[in-house]
């Protein structure tokens, strides 16, 4: 039986190998922390990853098929009814999963509450640069949940509407996406300086 031939197995024989690197690795037991941490990285490289496949491929890919369409090319409609649907779910659970445990390991950390004040407004020390990140983080999670799955719901005639709050649903979406893709970037930043430093 080959691992790889399902998604459950390659991510089944994913963790079986780190945890035998770790292992094999090890300079002492991990505290709850770091399992914390690493399942915060697993899901928010899936919730990430999937925000940029949406706006650096699938969003063009859509628009040169629609533009293809007329002129006898496959239209959108296999984008839009089994991937689109497949990779929102993933994109919107791997965002609450990945906001549940950064906030989870804020509070393990014993920052949750300095890092989402800036330390009670002062803007000293790193717990405010991860603030920074996680309060764009929240930002971010508001736009999936209450902008963009809603919208595309619409778009992907999962909820019926008319094309004129079709219209509408496609600029709020596109629009919410690529303000995730903008905070992404500071998002980022925030959450690797924390531990690594500011690059200046």
């Amino acid at each position: 039986m080959n691992p790889l031939k399902s998604v459950a197995g390659t991510i089944i024989s994913g963790i079986v190998l780190a945890l035998i690197i770790a292992f094999l690795l090890r300079t002492g037991i991990p505290s709850p922390i770091e399992w914390t941490v690493w399942f915060h990285v697993i899901v928010g490289i899936t919730w990430i990853g999937l925000l940029y496949y949406f706006n650096f491929v699938q969003v063009p890919a859509v628009g040169q098929a629609l533009s293809e369409a007329d002129g006898g090319g496959p239209g959108p409609a296999a984008i839009n009814k089994y991937v689109a649907p497949r990779a929102l779910l993933w994109f919107r659970w791997s965002a609450l999963l990945t906001w549940l445990s950064g906030a989870a390991a804020l509070h393990k950390l014993g920052i949750l509450g300095q890092a989402f004040t800036f330390e009670n407004f002062t803007f000293a020390g790193s717990a405010s640069v991860i603030g920074m990140g996680a309060w764009l983080g929240t930002i971010m999670l508001f736009n999936v949940w209450v902008l963009i799955w809603p919208n595309q719901k619409k778009i992907l005639g999962i909820v019926p509407s008319n094309p004129e709050a079709i219209a509408k649903a496609k600029v709020v979406a596109l629009m919410a996406s690529r303000t995730n893709t903008l905070l992404s970037i500071p998002m980022l930043l925030g959450m690797t300086a924390y531990a690594h430093g500011l690059p200046f």
